[in-house]
């Protein structure tokens, strides 16, 4: 479970439009495609620009982890939630309240996922995969989306704007959905699907940035009693 919720983590998300482009109804096909097209790329400038911008940030989230098993179809999804620090360079703190206390945390060099009702903490180096998700990497300023990505409009309305995201090189997920606030570039909700047909919706309210969190935020220090686990980082694709 603390993997799959390393995924989500790694799994979260970029983007936006400028409200000139959703005016009235376009004449024909040509105007339509030509809005389209003028919501997409400001979308994607605008986004880049705020969390370029962005040191770290703050917010409550809420996530919604569907999974599927081998022939079968998606379960009920499992919905948790609690708060997220995020701070370049790559320092993140994941505080899961519901259904269950957890906590995943990573100071940019050791990452660490604490799992209290089962006694146990999972501990990996930061430096390998464990950012290779989408969202993350881009809330960590280290993204550049028309590089990165195909990046296609699914909807471009006055007050959310959203784009599904391709990776162009192999990645351990399949696409990105992201909605954002076209009044401020601020990402709303991300969805992850993977390889195997699982999704991870994750949806913030009351972000906040650049608070400068301090550097213990981002420091974990196993309880007394707490087994250790050992993991090695996952390779890149």
């Amino acid at each position: 479970m603390a993997t799959r919720r390393l995924r989500a983590v790694a799994p979260w998300l970029r983007f936006l439009a400028l409200a000139a482009l959703l005016g009235a109804p376009g004449t024909g096909r040509a105007d339509d495609a030509a809005k389209d097209a003028a919501c997409r790329d400001g979308a994607v400038r605008a986004v880049q620009k705020r969390y370029e911008g962005i040191r770290d940030l703050r917010a409550r989230f809420v996530q919604k982890t569907r999974a599927v098993s081998i022939g079968s179809q998606a379960a009920e999804p499992t919905v948790s939630q609690g708060t997220v620090v995020v701070a370049k360079p790559s320092r993140m703190r994941w505080s899961y309240e519901t259904p269950e206390p957890s906590l995943v945390v990573s100071d940019g060099k050791t990452l660490w996922i604490y799992d209290p009702g089962f006694g146990e903490v999972q501990k990996l180096a930061a430096d390998g995969g464990a950012f290779s998700g989408a969202a993350l990497q881009f809330l960590l300023g280290k993204g550049d989306l028309e590089k990165e990505f195909t990046i296609r409009l699914l909807s471009c309305e006055a007050h959310a704007v959203e784009l599904e995201l391709t990776p162009r090189e192999p990645a351990s997920y399949e696409k990105l959905h992201i909605v954002v606030d076209p009044a401020t570039g601020n990402v709303s909700r991300t969805r992850v699907d993977d390889l195997v047909g699982n999704s991870t919706v994750v949806e913030f309210t009351d972000l906040q940035v650049n608070l400068d969190p301090p550097a213990k935020t981002f420091r974990f220090d196993p309880p007394a009693g707490v087994r250790v686990i050992e993991l090695s980082s996952p390779k890149r694709d």
